[in-house]
């Protein structure tokens, strides 16, 4: 499956530029899952369009030097992921541009060859793509609860949690998933984990692997649908670094995404999850 973007075209349909990159918006979203971010309600009415914008890498189409489609993303604020001028790509393929509105069938070609690359590299980037670049740049803001000798740390941003004490980091169609500071708290040393198998399809609140210590067997109950597509090794020898650092090193496996719209109706943000933690841990050390 090709991944997903936000797609911004240019708005100039009075262009034969204009009208390509229109066309070339249309062609990708009709071969992924991306989505179009319309420029003229984007200007008047931007809470749909910012909501896809936020989930979804930013793909800006261009048609000419004008850059009208860009210049939009920068007015919105927002990071774009990819970007393309149409005229320097018919450039580089030796395409003379009309001046027809209408696209004939050179224009539609190039159209059809653009949103193709566009697509086959993101799919190519996306074999080797893991989340370590995005995590290794985290800056790591936790709210902490101290009862008795224990520290119980939930990251503030970024993270969403279910009731099991499991989180996801999610990025683009990709999602981390770990287990909390109060189950490895709750385990004390963790001294084997049991890691999903790559390539199984997981539904939200399914069952993704199980670590064990000395008191009890701890199912990884996933925040998310997906399927499988990187586990942390490390932990099959290593199964202690969940008690040192959960959120980082301790991370359980990857999933690539089926369902996150639905999924995230069911799943806590920092502000609700960390009231049930400080329930759990004050009921827990009565």
């Amino acid at each position: 499956m090709a991944n997903s973007y936000a797609v911004l075209p240019c708005n100039g349909l009075d262009k034969s530029a204009g009208c390509i990159a229109r066309e070339i918006a249309l062609l990708v979203a009709e071969r992924s899952e991306s989505e179009l971010l319309c420029p003229v309600f984007y200007r008047i009415s931007d809470a749909r369009y910012n909501k896809i914008a936020n989930e979804k890498p930013l793909l800006v189409i261009d048609g000419c030097s004008t850059r009208c489609a860009s210049k939009l993303a920068a007015e919105k604020g927002l990071k774009i992921a990819k970007k393309i001028t149409v005229a320097e790509e018919a450039k580089k393929r030796n395409v003379t541009l009309g001046k027809s509105l209408r696209l004939g069938e050179a224009e539609l070609a190039l159209a059809s060859e653009i949103a193709d690359e566009l697509l086959q590299e993101e799919k190519d980037e996306k074999v080797e793509t893991t989340l370590e670049d995005i995590f290794s740049g985290i800056v790591y803001d936790y709210e902490i609860y101290k009862k008795d000798k224990f520290i119980f740390r939930v990251p503030r941003s970024g993270f969403y949690f279910n009731e099991n004490d499991c989180w996801a980091y999610v990025s683009g169609n990709r999602a981390r998933v770990g287990v909390t500071d109060y189950v490895q708290q709750s385990l004390s040393d963790i001294m084997f984990f049991n890691p999903p198998e790559v390539g199984v399809e997981v539904e939200q609140f399914g069952e993704l692997g199980a670590i064990e210590s000395a008191k009890a067997v701890f199912e990884v109950v996933s925040p998310v649908s997906g399927k499988v597509v990187r586990v942390n090794e490390e932990l099959v020898s290593s199964p202690e670094l969940i008690n040192e650092d959960p959120y980082k090193k301790g991370w359980i496996a990857e999933l690539e995404l089926t369902d996150f719209e639905s999924d995230r109706e069911l799943l806590l943000d920092f502000d609700k999850y960390f009231e049930i933690l400080k329930r759990k841990v004050d009921e827990f050390h009565v």
